[in-house]
């Protein structure tokens, strides 16, 4: 589509009695992103995650013999590079001077902030599309979801059901199960903890239904729903409209480096006109990133 906005594209702008434009003004969903990464910022070109790695487990020491020594050793190397977004349209001299509708000339630089927020929730959101998508690697060279993400030191480790399973009460058990046998590089056990479920919009109800009932939902026993009474998930539901898959659900944890979005430059927008065409220019720029430090932020799986 044209980037240039004239008197051809809006013809009925040109003359009185238009009751209303529609189209432009629709209510937006909430900031959903911020929800699932930590924001960080950075004054640079790209900004680089480094892993160290800790100690092992403390060996028996003989009565007169040495103690033991270990090392810490660097692990993979995380880069998000700050990628930069932008927008704009022209509009002609011609038709700026002969649009009878100042509301319509208004929506447009509200309808060009709305394109750029909704691009920062597409970019976000796909880090979890392609969760299984092995083009899409991060520092350990696995993609997101992988049940071999490899250990510097040995081993290898899983932030994926072993067997893929939809949305359901033993599923959700069986996968905060697996976050709190979570243990870093060495094998030492961390205090690792499931905080939210991240649903598509097709899960919304059967993520309440689960979660939400006081005894076991499904069924007639009068057992609990230890889900709730637990508090397992404290940071409750996040359904974010932006996942393409309506099997896909994952896990958020306490991970404190994991998911991240760093802002490069805030977005900002700018006026100009242009000299030989008098064509008035709009235009919107921001540059950040989406990343995955430590995929131990997100656990999933990918039902068919």
């Amino acid at each position: 589509m044209s980037g240039v906005i004239n008197t051809g594209l809006h013809p009925k702008a040109l003359v009185p009695g238009v009751k209303a434009w529609w189209g432009l003004a629709y209510n937006d969903h909430e900031e959903e992103f911020s929800k699932i990464f930590d924001k960080d910022t950075s004054d640079k070109a790209y900004e680089e995650f480094v892993q160290s790695t800790g100690f092992g487990l403390a060996p028996q020491k003989g009565q007169g013999s040495a103690i033991s020594y270990d090392s810490h050793i660097q692990g993979p190397v995380t880069r998000a590079t700050a990628v930069a977004y932008a927008l704009g349209y022209q509009v002609t001299y011609e038709e700026l001077q002969d649009n009878q509708y100042e509301v319509l000339n208004k929506s447009r630089a509200t309808s060009l902030a709305r394109s750029m927020r909704q691009t920062k929730e597409w970019v976000g959101a796909n880090v979890l599309n392609r969760a299984t998508d092995t083009n899409y690697t991060f520092g350990d060279g696995m993609c997101l979801l992988n049940a071999l993400h490899p250990n510097t030191t040995g081993g290898t480790w899983s932030n994926v059901l072993a067997t893929a399973a939809t949305l359901s009460e033993a599923a959700m058990e069986d996968m905060i199960t697996q976050i709190m046998g979570a243990t870093d590089d060495r094998g030492n056990f961390i205090n690792l903890m499931p905080q939210a479920i991240i649903v598509p919009r097709q899960e919304w109800f059967n993520a309440n239904r689960i979660l939400k009932t006081v005894q076991q939902p499904g069924n007639a026993n009068n057992d609990i729903n230890v889900l709730k009474a637990t508090n397992a998930l404290p940071g409750g539901i996040i359904m974010n409209h932006y996942l393409t898959d309506a099997n896909q659900w994952f896990m958020k944890t306490n991970a404190s480096d994991g998911m991240k979005y760093i802002e490069r430059e805030g977005i900002s927008f700018s006026q100009d006109d242009d000299f030989d065409t008098k064509n008035a220019k709009w235009a919107a720029y921001e540059r950040y990133s989406f990343t995955v430090v430590d995929p131990r932020a997100i656990y999933g799986t990918n039902p068919a």
